[in-house]
C-alpha cells in the first residue's frame, strides 16, 4: 500500500474515483476497512489498516491543532456491504474536529458504491454536533472540498461564542463531579464562577455530574468525556476548569482527548494571587506556591502544557525539559525559603517592638469579598481598593487608627480565606498569617447576605484552629446588613453570636467600635458581654470546612 501515499489527488477533491477504487478493491479482497488521512492539501499522511468492522485512528497530536478549529485533516474509509457512517465514525468527527469524514461503501459482491459524507457545525447552527450530507452514488458525488472546508472553518468561527466584552484570557466550560450533596457542590461551582471571572475569563456553560465514585483518568465518565469534549467544541471553549484539584494523569488524560488546556481550582486560585501579588513578599509566596504545585507534575507537562497559548494558569515559572527543570525547581524553592525566613525575622523584631510602645493590634479576617477592605476604609479613613471580586486583597496593610479612652491602635487588614485553598499556597503565606499571631483582637467579616454564611465561618474558623490562633479574642461582624430585613440580620446575629451593620454606613459600625474598646480595655474582662441587644462572639468553633486564601 505503500503506492498510495504518492497518490496525486487535487484539493477541490474529497478523494479520487482511483483512489476510491483502489481502496475498495483492496477492503473486497481482505475484508478490512482501509482509511486514508489526508491533510488540506489533499496529501495522504497515513494509510490504516482497520478489520471489517473498524479502524483505529492514530495519534494526531502532530497534525495541525489550533483551539476551536478544525484539525486540518480529513478521514476517507471504506465500509463493507456499502455501510453508512456509524455513530463512532461520528464521534470521531466531533471529537478529533476532523474537517471531514468519509466512508466509501463497498458492494457484497466489490465495487465502489455509495458515499457517505458528515462535517461538524457550530452550536448555533444545528441541535447537534455534526451534519451528514445526502448519500449519493460516488460518479455523481460533488463538492469542492477546499473551498467547503473554508467556509466551514470561517461559520464554526463565527458560531463560537464571542463576549461583547472581548475577555482576553479566554473561554472556558466549568466542571463538577460530586459524590456529595447537591446542594454543597451547586455552592463550590458558584464560587468557582466567581473565581473564573475574577481572571476576565469568559464562561461559557457549567457542566456537573453525580457519579458513584471519581474516574481515576478523566474525572468524568468516559462517555460524558466524550460528550464534554463535543460541547467545548461547540461553544468555542478553548480551556476546560474542574472544580476538583486533578492529579497529573487526570490533566493528561482529559488534555488528550479534548486536545484543550485543562485547569483545577488550585491552578486559577494561584493564578489570581500571581496576577495581583504587588508587594516583594506577596511575589516571593506566590512564586513559592507555584513552584511547589507544579514540581510533582512536571512529568507530564510536555503533553498538557504543550498545547497552551498563554493566559489564565499559564503564568509564573515556565516549563522546561524535565530534568533540568526539576532541579532549577528545587534549586529556586530552596532560594525563596531562605527570603521568606530572612522576612519573616525581620517582621518578628518589628512585632517585637512594636508590643515595647504597648500598640494594641486589631486584625480583620474573613472569607474573600466578605467586605474586609470596605470595613478597613471605612475605620481608618483609608483608600484600598475595594473592588467587588474575589482575593482583591492580597497583601497585609497596616494603617493607624485612634479610638476614644484607648488611643492609637493598629488596625491590620489581611488576605481573605477560602475553603480548600492549595496546600502549597497556604504554606508560602504563612509568613502572612503570622501576623495574625500578635493581634489583640480578630474582627471577623462575614457576608451576610451571601448565600450560605455558615459554610464561610466554619472555613475560617478551622483555618484558625490549623495556626493556633483560636486563643485570641475575635468579634463576628455580619457585613451587608443594609441588603437585609431588620428581623433577618438580628436573627443571624443570634444564630452566630454576632454583631451586624454595613461596611459602607460608619454609623452603623458604633457598636463594633464599643466591643473592639471593650475587648482591648486591660479592666475588662473579654468573655463577659457587655450589650445585651447584640451577640458577641469571643470563641466558637462551628465544624466543616476548610482552605485559606
Amino acid at each position: 500500500m505503500e503506492h498510495l501515499y504518492r497518490r496525486r489527488i487535487p484539493p477541490e477533491k474529497v478523494v479520487t474515483l482511483e483512489v476510491a477504487r483502489e481502496c475498495a478493491d483492496l477492503t473486497f479482497e481482505t475484508r478490512r476497512q482501509i482509511g486514508l488521512l489526508m491533510n488540506r492539501q489533499s496529501q495522504i499522511e497515513s494509510v490504516i489498516i482497520g478489520d471489517g468492522q473498524e479502524l483505529v485512528i492514530p495519534d494526531l497530536s502532530r497534525t495541525r491543532s489550533g483551539l476551536r478549529l478544525l484539525r486540518g485533516v480529513r478521514l476517507v474509509h471504506t465500509h463493507l456491504k456499502n455501510q453508512p457512517l456509524t455513530q463512532d465514525d461520528l464521534t470521531d468527527l466531533a471529537l478529533l474536529r476532523l474537517d471531514l469524514i468519509v466512508a466509501l461503501g463497498v458492494g457484497k459482491s466489490g465495487g465502489l458504491q455509495d458515499i457517505y459524507v458528515a462535517h461538524n457545525v457550530p452550536h448555533s447552527t444545528n441541535a447537534r454536533a455534526y451534519v451528514q450530507l445526502e448519500p449519493c452514488a460516488f460518479q455523481s458525488f460533488e463538492l469542492n472540498c477546499h473551498e467547503f472546508i473554508q467556509s466551514l472553518e470561517q461559520d464554526i468561527l463565527k458560531g463560537c461564542h464571542i463576549s461583547k466584552e472581548g475577555s482576553r484570557e479566554g473561554r472556558a466550560l466549568l466542571v463538577s463531579v460530586g459524590v456529595g450533596h447537591m446542594a454543597f457542590q451547586q455552592e463550590r461551582l458558584d464560587e468557582l464562577q466567581e473565581l473564573v471571572r475574577a481572571q476576565d475569563v469568559e464562561v461559557l456553560g457549567c457542566v456537573t455530574q453525580r457519579p458513584g465514585s471519581i474516574h481515576p483518568k478523566y474525572v468524568v465518565g468516559s462517555g460524558k468525556m466524550k460528550d464534554l469534549a463535543i460541547q467545548a467544541l461547540q461553544s468555542g471553549a478553548d480551556t476546560l476548569i474542574f472544580d476538583q484539584d486533578l492529579t497529573p494523569a487526570q490533566v493528561r488524560g482529559v488534555s488528550e482527548i479534548t486536545d484543550l488546556r485543562v485547569l483545577d481550582r488550585s491552578q486559577v486560585i494561584l493564578d489570581i494571587f500571581a496576577k495581583r501579588a504587588h508587594t516583594h513578599i506577596g511575589n516571593i509566596q506566590v512564586e513559592l506556591a507555584q513552584l511547589r504545585y507544579r514540581l510533582p507534575r512536571l512529568a507530564q507537562s510536555s503533553t498538557a502544557f504543550s498545547r497552551l497559548a498563554g493566559g489564565i494558569g499559564t503564568r509564573g515559572p515556565g516549563e522546561t525539559k524535565l530534568e533540568s527543570d526539576r532541579r532549577r525547581i528545587r534549586e529556586r524553592i530552596q532560594h525563596l525559603e531562605r527570603d521568606l525566613s530572612s522576612i519573616g525575622q525581620g517582621r518578628h523584631e518589628q512585632r517585637k517592638r512594636r508590643m515595647k510602645r504597648g500598640v494594641p493590634v486589631v486584625s480583620i479576617i474573613g472569607y474573600t469579598n466578605a467586605g474586609k477592605s470596605t470595613l478597613f476604609n471605612t475605620l481608618s479613613n483609608s483608600q484600598m481598593s475595594v473592588k467587588d471580586r474575589v482575593f482583591e486583597t492580597l497583601d497585609t496593610v497596616s494603617r493607624r487608627w485612634y479610638l476614644p479612652s484607648l488611643g492609637e491602635i493598629l488596625l491590620t487588614d489581611t488576605v481573605g480565606f477560602i475553603r480548600d485553598l492549595p496546600k502549597d499556597l497556604m504554606a508560602a503565606f504563612q509568613t502572612t498569617l503570622q501576623e495574625l499571631e500578635e493581634a489583640d483582637v480578630l474582627v471577623h467579616v462575614i457576608d451576610a447576605y451571601g448565600p450560605n454564611p455558615e459554610q464561610h465561618i466554619s472555613a475560617v474558623e478551622l483555618v484558625l484552629s490549623e495556626l493556633g490562633f483560636e486563643h485570641i479574642p475575635r468579634i463576628r461582624f455580619f457585613n451587608k446588613g443594609d441588603l437585609l430585613e431588620s428581623e433577618d440580620i438580628q436573627r443571624i446575629c443570634q444564630r452566630f453570636d454576632g454583631i451586624g451593620g454595613s461596611a459602607i454606613d460608619a454609623t452603623s459600625l458604633q457598636v463594633l467600635q464599643q466591643e473592639i474598646i471593650r475587648l482591648l480595655s486591660p479592666q475588662q474582662d473579654p468573655t463577659s458581654k457587655l450589650l445585651e441587644a447584640d451577640c458577641i462572639i469571643i470563641d466558637e468553633n462551628i465544624p466543616s470546612g476548610n482552605g485559606v486564601g
